[in-house]
């Protein structure tokens, strides 16, 4: 790693050696909560303050394991149950919009998701462009005289005497009302919401003024160096589509760069992330011998060019690719070891009957020893089970292929 660049003429600094890899590594997971064991504390007070920290979790619907928000959470705080995350929507510690996709958000940060549901009320927005206004108005007044309404009483009104709408379209509507702010969701029995006005859900200590684009981008560039470490100007607005945030954020960069704020670092590839400045003169965090199941949709996955870069894991989600075209799994869940990605695993939680099905479990090239490597796995299963309601464990494949009875043998 060359020496730092002078303050009038800021330069790239060059990442050469594979020791200095490594200690990025160490930044961006030690940034993400993800080296030690409980970085934020523990219970619900720990898992409010890992949000805080990380910005969002994001909310999944898909269960063959557990739901990648009550995952994300997990993987930082070890006794978080479930039910957490509801408590936290409950207690008002968090709400439920949009991030990059639907995320569970800090509400100390409730007005910077004022400018996307602007967006929205606009019609520019990538949801709905038909909207029955009537209906929404409707449906506003209803929840406004009689209070708040769970979308399974509009299930059950469908086709009904006491029923006065249909329910898709009603449907429709509520979350056209909640995209463009007129309704919050209050609180969640599992993925059935319920709706009510903000008025009503707001505590009275949030700020409501929607931010200057000044202000989104200082919150959006000290959010990401905060959680991530470092960040590309692409990475740095991750899933937002505004053009002029983009270029207030280009603006801020250049900015603090000119002010000796934030230094640039080149990865081999040419790559150019940036950092608080003198960073890279502070120790990184240690890598404990300590392997982790983390979700497809963790915050330090989520961003697929990144972890290519940094971490050299290429990884996608392959629910989304044809069954026929798959190379590991429906559902394959990244594999952390110390400060590298070492695999990743299909499995699927058969919870009337405690078991947890490892479908196919791959290793990539890494460079551990396979005996550490195993036995670390086998721990991390043991604490991955009993989350996913499950007590026994099951192994059907391995890669590579003589790893499988060595790890079908101690898994029992």
């Amino acid at each position: 790693m060359n020496t730092r660049p002078s303050r009038s003429k800021p330069k790239a600094i060059a990442i050469t050696r594979q020791a200095d890899l490594a200690r990025l590594r160490r930044y961006a997971l030690g940034a993400q909560g993800l080296l030690q064991r409980s970085p934020f504390g523990r219970g619900l007070s720990g898992a409010r303050k890992a949000i805080e920290h990380m910005g969002y979790v994001q909310i999944d619907t898909i269960s063959v394991v557990a739901r990648a928000h009550h995952h994300v959470f997990r993987s930082r705080i070890p006794n978080f149950m479930p039910d957490m995350t509801n408590r936290l929507l409950k207690d008002r510690s968090i709400f439920e919009y949009w991030s990059h996709a639907a995320a569970f958000l800090p509400m100390a940060d409730y007005r910077f998701s004022l400018p996307y549901k602007d967006i929205m009320k606009n019609g520019q927005g990538h949801w709905q462009r038909s909207r029955d206004t009537q209906l929404m108005q409707d449906m506003l007044e209803r929840i406004s005289l009689d209070g708040p309404l769970r979308s399974r009483d509009v299930e059950t009104a469908s086709g009904s005497s006491a029923g006065w709408w249909d329910w898709k379209p009603a449907k429709k509507a509520l979350e056209q009302l909640y995209m463009e702010g007129a309704l919050m969701i209050s609180d969640r029995d599992g993925f059935q919401k319920t709706y009510d006005l903000p008025e009503r859900v707001l505590p009275s200590w949030v700020d409501t003024r929607p931010p200057t684009m000044a202000e989104f981008a200082e919150h959006i560039l000290d959010q990401q160096l905060r959680c991530h470490a470092f960040a590309t100007l692409k990475g740095l607005t991750y899933g937002r589509r505004n053009p002029a945030l983009r270029q207030a954020v280009r603006d801020l960069v250049a900015e603090r760069l000119a002010q000796g704020m934030l230094d640039t670092i080149e990865l081999p590839n040419g790559e150019q992330f940036y950092c608080v400045a003198d960073l890279l003169q502070t120790p990184p965090p240690r890598a404990h011998a300590r392997l982790q199941i983390l979700s497809p949709f963790d915050n330090v996955v989520i961003q697929r060019e990144r972890l290519k870069a940094v971490f050299d894991f290429d990884y996608q989600i392959e629910c989304y690719v044809p069954a026929a075209k798959r190379q590991y799994g429906y559902f394959c869940l990244p594999l952390l070891y110390r400060d590298r990605f070492v695999g990743q695993m299909d499995c699927k939680a058969h919870r009337r009957r405690q078991h947890l099905e490892v479908k196919a479990l791959h290793f990539c090239a890494h460079p551990f020893a396979e005996e550490e490597l195993i036995n670390a796995w086998v721990e991390a299963m043991h604490n991955f089970a009993p989350f996913q309601e499950c007590d026994t464990i099951g192994v059907a494949s391995v890669t590579p292929k003589h790893l499988e009875k060595p790890i079908q043998q101690l898994m029992g």
